[in-house]
């Protein structure tokens, strides 16, 4: 496909991932559903368009910066409005980056394309907003929550514009994570253990995994480093009742069952059935047989009334701004608004209350999200504990010592809460607050 045809498609799938809320892996494999193109077409397109999606405010300066310099009407053509522009200027950087001669591009846009590339050489001149690629309202509230490491804004703005890697969980029940890696190895995957997760390889690259033995024998999982530690947070082991109650697509409910070696009742809730149904496949190769799923209708479903007081632990890894998560899904940040965050909050607040019913006398509650603001993270938290007079809150850092996960202090806060950022640990964004009921 040429690079005029793979402007124009990588612009178009730009805008898919703009306007809808979905995945962008979903929304990404729906649109070349539509569309007849070759494995390394589509490999360039989506890297263009979440090239695009990490650094929009930059290249939306470029497209709009140096119209001068393109040919006359260029600013106004119906050919290149600046979806488009910002599209070529990614296909361009990702093909060849500076070594690029733009040969491939209209002898018309080259000296347009070689302002850029100029403007490219010299990133500190640019505006803050281009550097950091955040949605204004989004970089004051960070900046505003780092006033007493007011220096890790900028570390934390540039590893949100980093890809993610790849992590995945080895199913204990199955294997030890030596012999995981060791078989990954064998199949040219290469793989060095996660430095706070017992259970964590974190692969080289991005190899395709699905055709592994490994994989389809059930011995691993991808799942992020972060959301490991969530489950850890649990305690949960064998013989319990324990519910992960906003289980989604089941990645903690697994590591959940894994730490119960199959035995007690794990229970696997969410309002969205959808959802739950991307567990079943999961939970085959897993070898678990005690989940139990139910899609509620809410929180406060009548459903739930026979469990009350008896959970042993209760996971509530609720519904939140995913802004932790940008690495993976940088089009967040574009769709957030300030007004979701408080929204959440509230939710967040109701869900976490209506779960802490479930917990029996000595059993434990983990609040947690995948979220960098503290308003859906330390103020839920201190709203939970107000509301909640008979649930002690308990240090996370004890408790993933308890669970010998090396240097712990280094993920937890003076408050006791779990927080994992990508530019200090290498993770998602992660929130967790521990209680247990009295």
């Amino acid at each position: 496909m040429h690079l005029l045809a793979l402007s124009a498609a990588a612009a178009d799938l730009l805008q898919t991932l703009l306007a809808h809320a979905q995945p962008a892996d979903m929304a990404v494999s729906q649109f070349f559903e539509k569309r007849r193109t070759g494995s390394r077409e589509r490999a360039r397109l989506a890297d263009a368009a979440y090239a695009v999606l990490r650094r929009k405010r930059w290249y939306e300066h470029l497209a709009r910066r140096f119209e001068a310099e393109a040919p006359a009407g260029f600013a106004n053509s119906a050919d290149w409005p600046v979806p488009r522009r910002m599209a070529l200027l990614a296909l361009l950087d990702g093909e060849g980056g500076e070594n690029s001669d733009f040969s491939d591009a209209p002898a018309e846009l080259r000296p347009w394309l070689a302002a850029c590339r100029a403007l490219q050489s010299q990133p500190a001149s640019l505006p803050e907003a281009c550097r950091h690629n955040l949605p204004d309202w989004l970089a004051a509230a960070l900046q505003a929550s780092m006033t007493q490491q007011p220096q890790d804004f900028w570390p934390l703005a540039e590893a949100l514009l980093q890809a993610a890697p790849l992590d995945l969980r080895v199913n204990a029940m199955k294997a030890k994570r030596p012999a995981v890696a060791a078989a990954l190895a064998a199949s040219g995957i290469q793989t060095q253990e996660t430095p706070w997760s017992p259970w964590g390889l974190r692969v080289a690259g991005k190899p395709r995994l699905t055709h592994l033995p490994a994989w389809q024998q059930g011995l691993v999982q991808v799942q992020d480093e972060g959301s490991q530690l969530l489950a850890l947070l649990t305690q949960a082991r064998r013989g319990q009742l324990v519910v992960d109650f906003c289980a989604g697509a089941g990645g903690k409910t697994l590591a959940l069952g894994a730490m119960m070696r199959g035995a007690g009742r794990l229970y696997a809730f969410d309002a969205s059935a959808y959802r739950l149904q991307g567990l079943q496949p999961r939970l085959a190769r897993s070898g678990l047989g005690n989940v139990h799923t139910a899609a509620i209708a809410h929180e406060r479903d009548a459903r739930l009334n026979a469990l009350q007081g008896k959970a042993d632990a209760v996971l509530v890894d609720a519904p939140c701004s995913g802004l932790g998560t940008l690495r993976r899904a940088p089009g967040l940040k574009w769709r957030t608004r300030p007004e979701d965050i408080a929204r959440l909050a509230e939710q967040q607040f109701s869900i976490a209350q209506s779960a802490a019913r479930l917990v029996k006398p000595g059993g434990r509650l983990v609040y947690a999200t995948c979220s960098l603001l503290p308003q859906e993270n330390e103020a839920v938290a201190q709203a939970l504990s107000n509301a909640l007079p008979g649930f002690a809150p308990l240090h996370a850092g004890d408790v993933l010592a308890a669970a010998k996960v090396p240097q712990a202090a280094r993920l937890t806060t003076e408050a006791g809460h779990l927080r994992l950022w990508p530019h200090l640990h290498g993770t998602d964004g992660f929130f967790a607050a521990v209680w247990q009921r009295r």
